[in-house]
């Protein structure tokens, strides 16, 4: 079943007067016509603005949906080129949805903001949902986003944020609906009806292809909020818009700007929801470890300096803007460079300690035979622990080919541990595992939330998941640790 969206060249109303003619431009819409009429929009349509240029006025794209609806209660008689979409073969998805990807599929179906149902359509439904959804790593957001392009049945842009991502997307469409899929990232730029592309490449080309599309599918949405990246769905003209991340909200604030340009939060799933029915289910254990005596007196040393730098410069380290304010100042301040720079020594002194390989060494043994993840903050540890325990490591240094290999080998089951810092966090396919450690990470909650989810599938290996934290007590981690939860 399908629900296309589809706009008419011309949509005529009896009551038209002079009319409205609206073209895509740069990522822009041109509005041209009745002056006044346009005018008279500005109180419901944001970012309306008169353009010198044409005589005409603008919007910015993302506007499209908002500008048609207004349009729509005023019956006035509509030129529309602003889309210009190809022809979209038969889509079929084989996935049968569980029930609470259905229950999410529907609270963004019902989100449909297109009041115009002039579109020639044999039902005379246009769909135009927009939102996002957020459902724990490991329960299919993918297969609800599938789901949704089938049911809308329009050219698509899927938008992910690495290349690694963007093979998957590519392979898993393809396999699903047999079309030709265009993928733009990784050294390609090719479009097809359907299109994978990273958001470093949608940011280069938002603007030229920005009319092209009627669905538009952020994967790991909450990139969106970025300075640069929240070009991409301002630049987009497609009306509807579907966001997925494990966690919408950021400590920035900026997910207030994504509500702005995909839509508002429409449907939330927790992991403990899901688990033990279609996750695993979990057990987190949190391991506190002791700092040496020298450690100790280095941490205190460094952490020490540090901290007398913030009471004397009044910078209070409650926000990022905090942060990079203290980057800013080491500029130029050799006092500012210093506290940086101890800051940064004390946290390595924390995050690699003795205390945390002998913690892993008992995890391992206890464990042994299990499909592990340790993840890391820094490479450094991620190799110490490689070196230490004879443990294949994937961080950013590690060759793409290099990283396939050793993610099916952990797969067939060739290897039982794999360390990592970082790059697992997200956008990469990876095996089940039962076990994971984190032996140093930040206060992210959607760090934590995400390696939760490597972790939270079925397995007949085990009936339960288990997450290791270990901390190192009374430092700083101990704050860290208890803000990602």
């Amino acid at each position: 079943m399908t629900d296309g969206f589809s706009v008419p060249a011309v949509s005529q109303s009896s009551d038209a007067g002079d009319g409205i003619d609206l073209r895509y431009e740069d990522g822009t819409i041109r509005i041209g016509g009745d002056a006044a009429l346009v005018r008279s929009l500005e109180e419901t349509v944001a970012a309306l603005s008169s353009d010198r240029r044409s005589g005409g006025w603008r919007v910015p794209a993302v506007r499209y949906a908002d500008l048609r609806n207004a349009l729509a209660e005023r019956a006035v008689s509509v030129e529309d080129r602003v889309l210009a979409l190809e022809s979209v073969p038969p889509l079929e998805s084989a996935y049968e949805l569980r029930s609470y990807q259905r229950e999410a599929l529907s609270a963004w179906l019902e989100t449909d903001r297109w009041a115009d149902r002039s579109d020639g359509s044999e039902d005379g439904v246009g769909r135009a949902p927009a939102g996002v959804l957020e459902l724990p790593t490991g329960s299919g957001k993918t297969v609800i986003a599938l789901s949704a392009i089938e049911r809308l049945s329009v050219p698509t842009l899927v938008v992910v944020p690495t290349i690694d991502l963007l093979e998957q997307w590519e392979r898993e469409l393809e396999t699903e609906f047999r079309v030709p899929i265009g993928r733009f990232g990784g050294g390609e730029q090719r479009r097809e009806a359907i299109t994978v592309s990273t958001y470093d490449s949608a940011y280069l080309k938002a603007d030229s292809i920005g009319d092209r599309f009627g669905l538009v599918v952020f994967d790991e949405v909450h990139h969106l909020g970025g300075e640069g990246y929240r070009e991409i769905g301002r630049l987009l003209a497609a009306p509807a818009r579907l966001g997925l991340t494990a966690t919408f909200e950021r400590p920035d604030g900026a997910h207030e700007v994504i509500e702005d340009i995909v839509g508002p939060l429409v449907h939330r799933v927790g992991t403990d929801e899901l688990a033990g029915d279609h996750l695993a289910a979990y057990d987190v254990k949190r391991l506190e470890v002791d700092l040496t005596a020298d450690e100790r007196e280095a941490y205190e040393r460094n952490q020490e300096t540090f901290t007398n730098y913030l009471a004397k410069s009044n910078i209070r380290m409650q926000s990022g803007s905090d942060y990079q304010e203290l980057v800013k100042r080491s500029g130029n301040d050799p006092a500012a460079r210093e506290a940086l720079l101890a800051r940064q020594r004390a946290r390595e002194i924390v995050f690699g300690s003795a205390a945390k390989l002998e913690a892993l060494e008992g995890i391992l043994a206890d464990h042994r035979g299990e499909r592990t993840i340790v993840f890391t903050a820094h490479n450094d540890l991620a190799y110490d622990v490689s070196e230490r325990f004879l443990i294949p490591t994937i961080t950013h240094q590690t060759a793409a080919a290099e990283r396939r290999e050793i993610l099916e080998r952990f797969r067939d089951g060739t290897y039982t541990r794999i360390a990592t810092s970082n790059v697992l966090d997200e956008g990469v396919d990876v095996p089940d595992a039962s076990v994971a450690v984190v032996l140093s990470g930040s206060g992210s909650e959607r760090e934590f939330t995400q390696r939760l989810g490597r972790i939270l599938r079925p397995s007949a290996e085990t009936d339960r998941a288990l997450l290791y934290e270990v901390v190192t007590a009374d430092t700083s981690e101990v704050s860290i640790a208890a803000r990602r939860r």
